[in-house]
């Protein structure tokens, strides 16, 4: 099995999680699939592009981030491996992004382009249920996240993230897991030592 294989192979393990493909689906799946590669701190996705593919993570880590007025960065999304990263506003909108996507590590993903996806979700409909089930997800998420910025103190919501997503505080730096709890980095330093 090639390198290409592999990475197919562990995007079906993933998918099949939540549906299964036959043998037509398989191919049809694979046949649509762009490998790109990332280096670290290429973007994927900046202001003003348009999301066109869904992007699943074989290797490395990425965040999606928003600068505000005062150029001071928002991390709404962090992906390591077996993980999907996008812009979804752009993507299911069509809108320019007002995002950026960005690999903080050599990165590999698996892109499935738009079009062909659509083609897909009707001659493959378990590949349309797949997807139903993250978009959810996603949501679901993104609106506990938000409650939980609104509800919970500093300190819970960093305890909250190291105790869901261990793996992620150990490779990505700390002014980015403050950008995405909403503090700054000096007050999440303090939140460290105070707590240890």
């Amino acid at each position: 099995m090639d390198n290409r294989q592999q990475h197919i192979q562990l995007l079906i393990n993933h998918i099949n999680q939540d549906v299964t493909l036959d043998e037509i689906g398989l191919k049809k799946l694979s046949s649509i699939l762009i490998v790109k590669e990332l280096n670290k701190k290429d973007f994927l996705i900046k202001p003003g592009e348009t999301a066109n593919t869904m992007n699943f993570i074989v290797e490395g880590c990425m965040r999606s981030y928003y600068l505000d007025e005062n150029a001071q960065e928002h991390t709404l999304q962090l992906g390591i491996e077996q993980w999907w990263i996008n812009d979804l506003y752009s993507y299911l909108s069509r809108k320019k992004s007002r995002m950026y996507v960005q690999a903080l590590e050599k990165t590999l993903l698996l892109q499935l382009p738009r079009p062909e996806l659509e083609k897909l979700y009707i001659e493959v409909p378990e590949m349309s249920h797949f997807f139903r089930k993250k978009i959810q997800n996603a949501y679901v998420a993104t609106q506990e996240r938000v409650i939980d910025s609104m509800s919970d103190d500093s300190y819970d919501r960093y305890d909250n993230f190291r105790k869901t997503y261990r793996d992620i505080e150990q490779r990505v730096p700390q002014y980015i897991i403050a950008s995405y709890l909403g503090v700054t980095p000096e007050f999440l330093s303090y939140l460290r030592k105070k707590h240890t």
